[in-house]
């Protein structure tokens, strides 16, 4: 049976954000998403936490929605990170996001104020009655300090507008309840589980590793697809290999920049707090894309 939000299915990736001497660079980030409709990427998901929106200002965070929004002119799907520890502020940037074109819109739980699972259930009721696009409920209690409860997520899901789940909380479990009683369409959060995830239900996973190997991660959501579990659980190992070795390293994005810059395919820059790896890491980092088959 399809779940509500079928046209998500497959590989959507969580885009970093470019910078050039601490400002945006639209010339590489154009680059870097043509990169991503030439090798069949189905969604792209600007200005999440690999997007570094944390440190991004407001009228930028905007900005490069639209600016995704314009140069993706409706070849792939585009749902941007909108989330926010504030409704107001939330529902500010999904309007602003529907009005450049996004598809859908990324919601992380409200964080560093933990609501009770009521306020969750309020929060994510105003978005998705107040907006007009589908809405992604984001849950990374790791980033967020506390878990949407699957019971949360079940209640949620008899609103029309509330279609996916983004699925980082490291629990089978969670994702199988959720699963096995909702019709939301589950997509892995963490790279590493998107197989397992797959598994019980899941239709696809919000990629970092995909900024840098997108085919590969598409050659593993195909083989599942396609029933050919041995391929796929071949794709899983490679790629599992090089989630543990290189995200591992570091806090998101900064490991993933980190490649990125070693592939000549971004700066590397990063805005404080975050701050770039030390040498060894570069070392260790360089070790895991050559055993990779990237250098």
């Amino acid at each position: 049976m399809a779940t509500k939000g079928e046209a998500f299915a497959g590989l959507s990736v969580a885009i970093v954000t470019p910078f050039k001497n601490d400002e945006v660079d639209y010339a590489r980030f154009k680059e870097q998403i043509e990169f991503q409709i030439a090798a069949g990427t189905n969604c792209l998901c600007p200005v999440g936490t690999t997007g570094e929106s944390p440190t991004l200002s407001h009228e930028e965070h905007e900005r490069v929605i639209a600016f995704v929004c314009e140069t993706v002119a409706g070849r792939i799907k585009v749902m941007p990170g909108t989330g926010s520890n504030s409704t107001a502020e939330a529902l500010r940037l999904t309007k602003s996001a529907e009005k450049a074109g996004a598809d859908a819109a990324l919601q992380v739980a409200p964080y560093y104020n933990k609501p009770t699972q009521q306020g969750f259930y309020e929060h994510f009721k105003c978005l998705a009655e107040e907006t007009g696009i589908p809405q992604c409920i984001y849950n990374i209690p790791g980033r967020t300090g506390k878990n949407i409860e699957p019971e949360t997520i079940i209640w949620l899901a008899e609103l029309d507008n509330i279609a996916m789940v983004k699925e980082a909380t490291g629990s089978m479990d969670q994702a199988s309840a959720i699963l096995g009683n909702t019709n939301l369409t589950v997509l892995s959060g963490d790279d590493s589980l998107t197989l397992p995830l797959l598994s019980v239900g899941a239709s696809g996973v919000i990629s970092v590793v995909g900024n840098i190997v997108p085919q590969d991660m598409v050659s593993l959501l195909s083989a599942f697809k396609a029933g050919k579990l041995s391929e796929a659980q071949q794709w899983h190992h490679k790629l599992f290999a090089l989630c543990r070795d290189m995200l591992g390293l570091s806090t998101n994005p900064i490991p993933i920049k980190a490649a990125m810059k070693m592939l000549t395919r971004d700066t590397g820059e990063l805005r404080l707090p975050m701050t770039p790896l030390t040498s060894d890491e570069e070392v260790s980092l360089r070790k895991t894309l050559t055993n990779y088959g990237l250098l």
